[in-house]
């Protein structure tokens, strides 16, 4: 049984360290292919130079330094904390709802960012606030304002019942996007972008620069650690609430924390990216059916897994029909639908959640 044991945690370990060498080349790959194709080896060295670990001869243009480090490294990172983040919100609302088919949009968050953008390309006023401009503020803003609002329509009696705050959910994410379905059928009277509207509805990796990341960055970091204080937590409410009641866990105060720490992920992720779907659903089920239920390998993997997955969909969606750009949330469902269907079909067992 110990040596049964020894062979399941060092293969776990070996599928964590493989997500984690699979994030690192992803990023290469991402950070070396575009409108203008660098070498893979270059830009490692380039990488390993400005970390101070090595000093490699100069062999390549100055110009691709520029464009690596300057454009497209920062965004190449910041699908990898949107893929991250989103992951991580997926298998905290899983795990919360007890709902496999939970995703970190389930309760509104994504109708409320894309509100609150829609609203903000409407409003004539350009200002940028901590190197943001007003469409991922109003987004972020809105998404975080419209869990607030379901979570307090949710709460009976000082409870807030799943299900109650899954129907609420529901009806707001359909109020709220019926409003921006009639916002942009009056584009013209509002002088509305559709294109832009429709941009960040399907998803687009928007980072100008590194100060945006490092606003994101510490919120995304700051928020994946967190989750990983929950992964007993969460353990605890696959047993159902009054089953982790009697394990010690303050079961509400624990909702309040768990949905606030998700919602958060959502938020910064959708600030950068718009509507990125499918990431917080695929990527858990995936990492689960391969590691198991238990959310303290869980978590972490996850945010590896989803990371490198955004990353990839983010290259496909620049190079495919270049210089077309693909929006990043039709490639994340083309590509992860088809892969998670194979994967469920391939382990050929119930499914343990």
């Amino acid at each position: 049984m110990r040596v049964l044991t020894r062979l399941k945690q060092r293969k776990r370990l070996a599928v964590v360290l493989l997500l984690g060498v699979s994030l690192v080349v992803s990023l290469f790959l991402a950070s070396a292919f575009g409108a203008v194709t660098i070498s893979f080896i270059e830009v490692m060295k380039m990488a390993l130079n400005k970390a101070f670990m090595f000093d490699f001869p100069s062999t390549w243009r100055a110009v691709d330094e520029t464009i690596i480090f300057q454009i497209r490294l920062p965004r190449v990172i910041g699908g990898a904390m949107v893929g991250a983040a989103l992951a991580t919100a997926g298998v905290l609302f899983q795990g919360l709802l007890r709902n496999p088919l939970a995703d970190p949009y389930i309760i509104g968050t994504s109708a409320g960012a894309g509100l609150g953008a829609t609203i903000a390309m409407i409003l004539p006023v350009n200002l940028a606030f901590l190197r943001f401009g007003v469409v991922p503020a109003a987004a972020f803003c809105g998404a975080l304002v419209t869990v607030i609002l379901v979570y307090n329509l949710a709460r009976i009696g000082g409870k807030t019942p799943i299900i109650s705050m899954l129907l609420a959910g529901f009806v707001v994410s359909a109020l709220l996007y019926a409003i921006i379905n009639f916002l942009i059928s009056m584009s013209e009277k509002f002088d509305l972008n559709v294109h832009s509207v429709y941009s960040f509805l399907f998803g687009h990796i928007s980072v100008t620069g590194w100060g945006q990341l490092a606003i994101i960055a510490p919120l995304v970091v700051g928020g994946i650690v967190a989750a990983r204080f929950f992964a007993f937590h969460l353990n605890a409410f696959s047993l159902g609430e009054e089953g982790a009641a009697h394990l010690g866990i303050e079961v509400e105060r624990d909702k309040v924390l768990i949905l606030a720490l998700g919602s958060l992920l959502t938020a910064a992720a959708v600030s950068i990216s718009g509507l990125v779907g499918f990431v917080g659903l695929v990527v858990p089920h995936a990492v689960r059916l391969s590691l198991g239920p238990d959310n303290r390998l869980l978590l972490p993997a996850s945010a590896l897994a989803g990371a490198a997955f955004l990353v990839i969909a983010d290259l496909l969606a620049r190079t495919l029909l270049a210089p077309v750009e693909i929006p990043v949330g039709v490639i994340t469902a083309i590509v992860g639908a088809p892969f998670f269907i194979y994967l469920l079909r391939r382990t050929r067992r119930e499914y343990a959640f």
